[in-house]
């Protein structure tokens, strides 16, 4: 790490043979500015929260990935100065001064810029490389705050960026400057203060040695005028004659203004920034026509009721497609097909016989998938990613997803798994971290996709009651998270935050829609329809050889023993790898019946339905899995969610079975 020192273990190790450097950025700013908010948006869900050695102050630590860059964000604690007078700003002024971070980020108040920049000329004494956030600035627009942040930085002589950051707005912006800045280091300007005081600083400065610390000459200068008791000390003992005259000069200075040099010099500060904010800021009167589309849609979209609320009308939507018109849709392609050709899994006759109907009924099922359910999802993503409320969708659900160890972005796919898991696997590229990508695409598998739906609403909606249902879906939500929990913590690797561009809303482009649905069913396709076909053909070619029967026996002890389920499950489960639903096909084949009260008690019924939707992922999906993370990781998932699958189906069918 440049030029870091040892910080008790709070610098990250150094890297190794052929790894990447990592950086150390510090987030310095007065209390209520945003800087916590600012640190969750950089570091996302890998952070650790501790105290700094020796001190019972709170240190939170966070890892930023970006850019091919590993950046280790410090937050310190929100301070309004750094004379060291409180534990609190002496760990910020040890930190910045003794430890070296690449660059301090010092996080302002918009609204209140006068009073922050008072902090912000502080760390431009310590001649630290820094950049200016300037945040809260919807705040600052309603009222009525225009800042020229060129100007700004010109006079600062750092980067200065406009953030908003509980909304993730300039949140890329303030990354890549970070990139920049640690490579630069910009250093500060020197901003000159009254010619009395300018005048005792330069004279005190003289009286240094070049050796007198770890902190720059004007800033024990300035400190030894306002008498800082800890730079005496330690100054004493290498430039005692500094100390001296500081001590005579800061006399000087209190007959000229009357007042304690320590005062005179806080009122150097407020003064300088006051020249800097009439030179900078200006004040009107807010009005609507000033607000621009994206800042009134965002009151409502990133709103933390209205916002929500939204989101929910949105997922909603999804959800009565997939379950109302997709399922309806689904069906009446499905009866016209049926019309062509019987859609059915077990079969007797030639060869030819068997590969036709088993090409055939894979050929339906990834029809049934395709028309239905997979391409008006990707249209409706499309049109929603293009308008640019996705990216709200996703800052919305941000927190939300730490607690599985993710970030917003991992909504994305969460949500294409209501329709169908393989896209939703695929879509897990969007996510940076490997270790992310991997257990979002974990959880995405347990997610009820449209096949796994059928199966609820045709076994347990249709013959217990619809509650019974409901009470599957929110089991397996409540799994997912506790599963989500333990995965992030077992899983090797490390995570990082979500950094969006948070892009102005506008009229989605039809050709960009209709392009983006496109490419991405076009991609499905190769995966599901072979899969299907291939795999559909060898199943039921199996079955109608006789090579399947032994199965049944085979899996007795799992499916009648354990989940107390009819022996002939066994093979209905094994079709249930073409596609979720092909259980309720062979398994109306197999009984003649497609009464399912019939042949199943209501317990059987739930668990029945409980194993199919926890159980084997479909091939597709498996193939999906594979292409992303490699035959070990896939067929680790499949095991893992197989075992599951048979532990919650018998635990449920005892309990069930005593209250029912």
């Amino acid at each position: 790490m440049s030029g870091c020192g040892e910080c008790n273990g709070c610098n990250p190790k150094p890297p190794g043979p052929g790894a990447r450097k990592e950086y150390v950025v510090a987030l310095a700013g007065n209390a209520n500015v945003g800087k916590s908010a600012t640190f969750n948006q950089l570091t996302g869900v890998d952070q650790e929260i501790g105290n700094w050695p020796g001190k019972t102050v709170e240190r939170a630590e966070g890892l930023l990935q970006y850019r091919g860059q590993r950046i280790r964000v410090i937050d310190l604690p929100g301070i309004y100065s750094i004379t060291a007078l409180s534990t609190e700003e002496q760990v910020s002024r040890e930190f910045i001064a003794h430890d070296h971070p690449d660059v301090v980020v010092n996080v302002v108040d918009a609204s209140a810029l006068e009073r922050n920049l008072f902090f912000t000329l502080q760390l431009a004494e310590l001649e630290s490389p820094m950049i200016l956030a300037v945040n809260q600035m919807d705040l600052a627009a309603q009222k009525g705050i225009s800042i020229d942040f060129s100007k700004l930085s010109s006079l600062l002589g750092v980067p200065v960026i406009p953030t908003v950051a509980i909304q993730g707005k300039g949140m890329t912006e303030l990354s890549d400057a970070i990139i920049t800045a640690v490579g630069t280091r910009p250093s500060p300007h020197v901003v000159l203060y009254g010619r009395e005081v300018e005048e005792r600083i330069r004279k005190t400065m003289t009286l240094l040695h070049e050796d007198a610390g770890d902190y720059p000459a004007r800033w024990i200068a300035i400190k030894l005028l306002e008498g800082d008791p800890d730079t005496v000390w330690e100054t004493k003992k290498q430039a005692p004659e500094a100390v001296t005259a500081a001590r005579a000069f800061a006399v000087e200075l209190e007959k000229i203004h009357g007042e304690p040099a320590g005062t005179i010099l806080s009122g150097e500060r407020y003064h300088a920034a006051e020249r800097m904010v009439a030179e900078v800021v200006k004040y009107r009167m807010p009005g609507l026509h000033e607000v621009s589309m994206t800042d009134r849609i965002d009151r409502l979209a990133l709103h933390p009721v209205l916002g929500y609320l939204l989101l929910i009308l949105t997922i909603g939507g999804l959800l009565v497609w997939t379950f109302i018109i997709g399922a309806w849709i689904s069906g009446t392609l499905l009866g016209y097909l049926s019309l062509a050709a019987p859609v059915e899994p077990l079969i007797t006759g030639s060869v030819t016989d068997i590969v036709f109907n088993g090409a055939w009924t894979g050929f339906v099922a990834a029809l049934t998938l395709i028309i239905p359910y997979v391409i008006p999802f990707y249209l409706f993503l499309a049109l929603i990613e293009d308008s640019g409320f996705l990216t709200r969708f996703s800052l919305m659900l941000d927190q939300g997803m730490h607690k599985m160890g993710l970030h917003g972005k991992a909504i994305i796919p969460l949500v294409l798994g209501f329709g169908c898991t393989v896209p939703a696997c695929l879509s897990c590229r969007i996510i940076e971290s490997p270790k992310q990508k991997f257990l979002a695409a974990f959880l995405v598998t347990l997610v009820p996709c449209s096949a796994r739906t059928i199966v609820i609403l045709g076994v347990v909606a249709a013959f217990v009651n619809i509650w019974w249902a409901l009470a599957l879906y929110v089991f397996d939500f409540i799994l997912i998270v506790i599963l989500g929990r333990i995965a992030f913590r077992v899983l090797p690797g490390e995570s990082v935050g979500m950094i969006m561009e948070m892009p102005d809303y506008h009229v989605p482009s039809v050709p960009v829609v209709i392009g983006q649905t496109w490419q991405r069913t076009k991609s499905l396709i190769w995966i599901v329809l072979p899969s299907y076909i291939i795999g559909s053909i060898v199943i039921t070619a199996l079955y109608a050889l006789g090579f399947l029967e032994p199965i049944n026996a085979l899996l007795s002890p799992v499916t009648v023993l354990l989940l107390g389920l009819p022996v002939m499950t066994g093979i209905v489960f094994v079709f249930g790898i073409i596609r979720k639903e092909m259980t309720i096909l062979a398994l109306a084949a197999i009984f003649g019946t497609t009464i399912f009260s019939t042949i199943m008690t209501p317990v059987q019924l739930i668990v029945f339905a409980l194993v199919t939707m926890l159980y084997v992922p479909c091939i597709s999906t498996i193939l999906a899995l594979v292409q992303e993370f490699g035959w070990k990781r896939a067929l680790g998932i499949t095991v893992l969610e197989t075992v599951l699958a048979i532990i919650t189906g018998a635990l449920a069918f005892r309990a069930l079975s005593l209250v029912m």
